[in-house]
C-alpha cells in the first residue's frame, strides 16, 4: 500500500479518518477528524510494521464503520 484513506461520517457532518501511508516498514498511520472548512485535526499518529497495519485496518473496515474513500485534502 502507498497510501490508503479509510473514512467514515460522524453525526455533526464531520469525517473521521484513517490515512495509511507507506509501502515499506514502518507504515505511518495518522488518525483525524475533518469538518471544512476548519483545519484538519490529526487525534493520533503511529508507525506499526505492515502485519499490524494490515490488522488495524481490517478491524476498522469490520467492526468501526470505516470505508476505503478519496482523500479528503
Amino acid at each position: 500500500m502507498d497510501t490508503l484513506w479509510l473514512l467514515r461520517r460522524s453525526n455533526d457532518g464531520g469525517t473521521d479518518y484513517v490515512i495509511f501511508r507507506g509501502v515499506d516498514e514502518p507504515v505511518e498511520v495518522l488518525e483525524g477528524y475533518h469538518l471544512p472548512p476548519q483545519m484538519p485535526f490529526i487525534k493520533r499518529r503511529l508507525w506499526l510494521n505492515r502485519a499490524e497495519a494490515q490488522t488495524r485496518r481490517h478491524r476498522l473496515e469490520r467492526s468501526e464503520g470505516y470505508h476505503h474513500g478519496t482523500p479528503l485534502f
